[in-house]
């Protein structure tokens, strides 16, 4: 069973009545990676009033990314949900760094890097010796071990999962994933960052894909079944999912925000981790997309056209 905390407590009394602010709670933030993840939770966090230090080597990048969050949130101006002085704010608080070392005065670091446990554990060791010692790390996955990023620092009850459902900006739940040394108040502490974000925080057992991938998996594997037997194209199955079953978006509209790449990625890694079980077996069709260089919204081809102003 997951164990019993104190942030369980904190989440359900959170989510029935009000959350009030603890004094405690991280200011300072970092965020790894200027990809879409990285950028979606830079938004969601400098909206709430968080310093935010966004990492990438790429400079480029970073600043693509900053035009990225202005274009997005001008979009929201014009809905009349948010100010453009609220907006100047926010991305007054997004401070872009291309240095490892410049994310160390941060509370909490939150990486977004590839996902290869090799590329993870190098960087949480260097995240290790360049951040406080009570900097907490975060790291955003739904299919490599928690414990096995863990592994390779010292101060391991620092260490949490903390992954954020696509699309970042909008989806209101993290999954918060529990190491075998992550500690009581590392919990809190991420807990209390994610309602400062609007978020809901769920905590789950450590597991191949968690809670919302693992599901995925079932519905966007049957999705790619009907395609292939041409019971319907993509655009009619997305339609009758969304009239017929009260989805806010289809299953192919979905995996080519995600990325058709990161979902033919995270149904390899599911499939290995649960000793190649059937159901998760990765699509022919996802894997020949794929391999033709179509990888969704990021290449402007996937199941459907997507048209970008700003490439990242």
């Amino acid at each position: 069973m997951v164990p019993a905390v104190d942030s369980i407590r904190n989440f359900y009394y959170n989510y029935y009545h009000f959350f009030i602010p603890r004094e405690t709670m991280a200011k300072h933030i970092a965020i790894i990676g200027g990809g879409e993840t990285g950028r979606d939770i830079a938004r969601c966090a400098s909206m709430a009033g968080l310093q935010v230090l966004l990492y990438d080597v790429n400079d480029t990048i970073l600043r693509r990314t900053i035009e990225i969050i202005k274009e997005d949130l001008q979009k929201v101006v014009k809905q009349g949900l948010i100010t453009s002085d609220e907006v100047k704010a926010a991305v007054g608080r997004i401070k872009p760094k291309t240095e490892l070392k410049a994310l160390g005065t941060s509370e909490i670091v939150i990486e977004t890097s590839h996902n290869d446990i090799r590329v993870k554990k190098d960087l949480f060791k260097k995240l290790e010796s360049t951040c406080r010692l009570n900097t907490i790390l975060a790291a955003h996955t739904s299919t490599i071990s928690v414990n096995a990023i863990a592994s390779a620092c010292t101060l391991r009850q620092k260490i949490v999962g903390m992954h954020f459902l696509a699309p970042a900006h909008s989806n209101p739940i993290v999954e918060i994933v529990r190491g075998g040394e992550t500690s009581e108040a590392t919990l809190n502490a991420v807990a209390d960052l994610a309602f400062a974000m609007q978020k809901k925080p769920i905590l789950v057992r450590e597991s191949p894909g968690l809670i919302a991938d693992r599901m995925n998996r079932i519905f966007f594997h049957e999705a790619l079944h009907m395609a292939q037997e041409h019971i319907a194209d993509p655009g009619e199955i997305d339609r009758i999912v969304k009239l017929g079953g009260g989805f806010l978006e289809g299953p192919f509209n979905a995996m080519d925000h995600a990325g058709l790449d990161t979902e033919l990625g995270i149904s390899e890694a599911i499939f290995a981790e649960s000793c190649q079980n059937p159901r998760y077996r990765p699509q022919p069709l996802l894997r020949h997309l794929v391999s033709l260089g179509y990888y969704g919204v990021r290449s402007e081809r996937g199941f459907f056209p997507h048209i970008r102003k700003f490439k990242v």
